[in-house]
């Protein structure tokens, strides 16, 4: 049977759209209240901007055989044990008859700063991914099959992001993929060894400038980091946990 990505274009594109609105939406409602965070903070306090992406995620897990799973998106029901740590509060959670399905993140990354922030995200996604499958390794999640495991991530589309950027390291050289290559590149060399590496089961990266608040247009970097591929992997995981 062929998977179902769910019209995913055209929601995606409904999704960019409603990424910037909620952005614009924040700042000017703390603007109004009379207060300011600092940089981009204002845009993202009101809430999460990227609901639109979980919901086409979710579509895409009823599609391909597993209509009746538990979806979680509520705060309370989104925390996995840990083996480093307690426990890891996740974006989206599926589990169908006690198993974990699939767990999410959905992050983004808009400027003017990108150096600092994109380290912090690279950290932050190697470090979850390496707690969650120690924790599976020693039986956090009882005797299952491996579950999916999704970093999805929206990049601002922007002068700052596409630009080459030096890098310096003293003693040795960095790897040549990462020489003189813009932010948006390091995402996409960011996530595809994400997966080589089986960090994650799929891991994309998406560029979208700010106009897209209008048009909902967004590029992908790469086949492998691309949306689609994103989508299909997951589509792919859940028909086969639905078969068993």
């Amino acid at each position: 049977m062929a998977l179902d990505l769910c019209n995913y274009e055209q929601k995606a594109q409904a999704a960019i759209k409603a990424f910037w609105k909620s952005r614009d939406d924040a700042r000017l409602k703390q603007h109004a209240a009379g207060r300011s965070d600092q940089g981009e903070r204002a845009s993202v306090t009101g809430g999460n901007n990227l609901n639109d992406f979980a919901e086409l995620v979710a579509d895409v897990v009823r599609a391909n055989g597993l209509p009746h799973a538990e979806i979680h998106r509520q705060r309370k029901l989104l925390t996995l044990p840990g083996f480093f740590r307690p426990s890891k509060l996740w974006d989206l959670l599926v589990m169908d008859r006690g198993r974990l399905i699939a767990a999410l993140e959905f992050k983004s990354h808009v400027g003017p700063l990108f150096s600092n922030n994109f380290n912090n995200r690279a950290e932050e996604a190697i470090g979850t991914s390496h707690d969650f499958w120690t924790a599976y390794r020693d039986g956090a999640f009882g005797r299952q099959a491996r579950p999916f495991v999704g970093w999805l991530m929206v990049v601002e589309d922007a002068e700052k992001s596409r630009a080459p950027v030096r890098e310096s390291s003293t003693h040795f050289k960095v790897f040549p993929e990462f020489a003189e290559s813009s932010y948006l590149q390091r995402y996409d060399t960011l996530c595809g060894k994400l997966v080589s590496e089986q960090l994650y089961s799929a891991a994309a990266v998406i560029a979208t400038p700010q106009t897209a608040v209008d048009t909902g247009a967004y590029s992908e970097l790469s086949e492998l980091t691309g949306l689609r591929s994103f989508l299909a992997t997951l589509a792919g995981h859940v028909a086969a946990e639905a078969a068993k």
